[in-house]
């Protein structure tokens, strides 16, 4: 069991041992209703490497966690103003 265990272990690519996800709060603009932030939610889950998205209407903000080897905060920001919703990195609100 143990040399199956180690033999999966070697096995697995180093992206597997990564950093940890990162989070990264956008403040969106044009939102004016709440289907607006089903958009996009929808427009940033589609970045490779976002692992999750949520969206605060009354805040108009955006929450992405995601893989900062396979996307930035300027792909995040990139999506939701091709969707039509401009944003931008809020000021201090990036994490590791």
């Amino acid at each position: 069991m143990r040399k199956l265990l180690a033999a999966l272990l070697i096995g697995l690519p180093v992206s597997a041992f990564a950093a940890s996800p990162q989070t990264a709060v956008l403040d969106v603009q044009n939102m004016t209703c709440s289907m607006c932030s089903v958009t996009i939610r929808k427009a940033l889950e589609k970045v490779p490497g976002v692992i999750d998205a949520t969206v605060d209407y009354e805040h108009k903000t955006a929450t992405v966690k995601y893989d900062g080897e396979k996307t930035t905060p300027s792909a995040l920001t990139k999506a939701t103003t091709n969707a039509g919703f401009p944003s931008t990195v809020h000021s201090g609100a990036q994490k590791p």
